[in-house]
């Protein structure tokens, strides 16, 4: 039970972690965090769309938030590095949060639903799908899905491959939840095959014109 126990509790940890990311690096384009623990410490990987952002000027950011990630998650020296994200549109944290800020603004669910279908499908996703939850259009709790391209449901490969992110976002009619699952692209799948055009095939030569070919040698053998 304890080995499971410490499991939970570093899930737990990591969800927290992921949390409070989100929110105080939401003007830098937050789009997830990768966590290894070290004989030297905790080395963080944090990606965003504006890494400028997150590190400040002459590294105040940063350093502050190594700060408040050492007193808040009693994380041991931890060793912040940042990635930039270079597509946006294929990560799902990203799109999360800007579908959550558009209806924030009061634009309409399904607008943004299908906006930000439209600009993950045109970054060369392989499949995308987007969930709203929450009372959209009156008082009972419903739903809007929007998808498009292939995105598979069990598996090792919908594990491995799948990118998925929740964010929620607290309107007058309550709190919404918006759900994303993106395939990126060059993401393979057992049940897909690959054929190569560059191999040709190999073409035998008929029967008749071997024989042919050998009666014509023996004829001129018999003259000689």
């Amino acid at each position: 039970m304890s080995t499971i126990r410490n499991l939970i509790n570093d899930n737990i940890h990591s969800l927290e972690l992921d949390e409070f990311l989100e929110k105080e690096l939401d003007r830098a384009g937050y789009g997830g965090v990768e966590t290894t623990k070290t004989p030297l410490g905790t080395r963080l990987v944090i990606y965003a769309a504006r890494p400028g952002v997150v590190i400040g000027r002459r590294g105040s950011n940063i350093r502050a938030l190594t700060l408040l990630l050492e007193e808040k998650f009693n994380l041991p020296n931890p060793q912040i590095a940042i990635s930039e994200i270079e597509t946006p549109e294929l990560n799902a944290h990203i799109m999360s949060s800007r579908i959550a800020d558009a209806l924030q603004r009061g634009i309409h669910f399904r607008r943004a639903g299908f906006w930000a279908l439209n600009q993950i499908m045109r970054a060369g996703a392989l499949g995308c799908e987007i969930v709203i939850k929450g009372k959209l259009r009156s008082r009972r709790h419903r739903y809007e899905k929007y998808k498009e391209g292939y995105i598979p449901r069990s598996g090792d490969p919908a594990l491995k491959n799948t990118r998925v992110a929740v964010t929620s976002v607290t309107l007058n009619q309550g709190v919404l939840g918006v759900n994303v699952k993106i395939i990126p692209p060059g993401a393979t799948f057992p049940d897909k095959l690959n054929f190569d055009s560059k191999i040709q095939p190999v073409i035998e030569p008929e029967k008749e014109a071997s024989e042919n070919t050998t009666e014509i040698e023996v004829d001129k053998g018999a003259e000689t």
